[in-house]
């Protein structure tokens, strides 16, 4: 019994490929989603949470993913700290002045860490799986994760933000 069990789930796991640093599906802009989208965007967040473990359990790290880093083109982010959030058609506000520099990693470019700047601080305004509208106010290194999924929302890369030539570093080379 407890395989057939087994079986099922690996069955259900909806893994997507994830696209890498060069594919230009990644430059494009996502599109909004419709409340009559619901059906599908639960799809699509299930397919990003069983991609987002996956990349967890081969690569040992991976907090939130967009949609675009799996081809749906949509305005869609899924985020898993500690529980699953959900972001719907995300809008950032409230960016602080005060900034912060990261290495910046990505599940498109595993290997590659880029210095960038990005805002300490930000509110972020989204609808969830019930369409209510919700609200977070982040800082820190998630205020700087969102702001990176974000990104992909609108075909940015880390790597278009990097701070100069010299922010690229492998991560397998990398010294801390």
């Amino acid at each position: 019994m407890r395989s057939s069990i087994l079986i099922f789930e690996v069955l259900r796991m909806a893994v997507k490929e994830i696209l890498l640093l060069g594919n230009p599906k990644l430059y494009d802009r996502s599109e909004p989603i419709a409340e009559d989208d619901l059906d599908p965007v639960r799809a699509a967040a299930e397919d990003l949470h069983d991609t987002l473990l996956d990349f967890r359990k081969r690569y040992g790290a991976g907090r939130a993913i967009a949609a675009p880093q799996i081809g749906c083109m949509k305005r869609l982010i899924y985020l898993f700290i500690h529980e699953p959030v959900v972001f719907i058609n995300p809008r950032l506000e409230d960016l602080s002045r005060e900034m912060i520099e990261v290495w910046d990693d990505c599940m498109c470019f595993p290997d590659l860490l880029v210095r960038v700047q990005r805002h300490k601080a930000c509110t972020v305004r989204f609808k969830d799986l019930e369409w209510h509208d919700r609200t977070m106010r982040l800082s820190g290194d998630l205020s700087e994760l969102l702001q990176h999924e974000y990104d992909h929302l609108d075909g940015i890369l880390a790597v278009s933000r990097a701070m100069d030539g010299r922010s690229f570093a492998l991560r397998s080379r990398k010294r801390q």
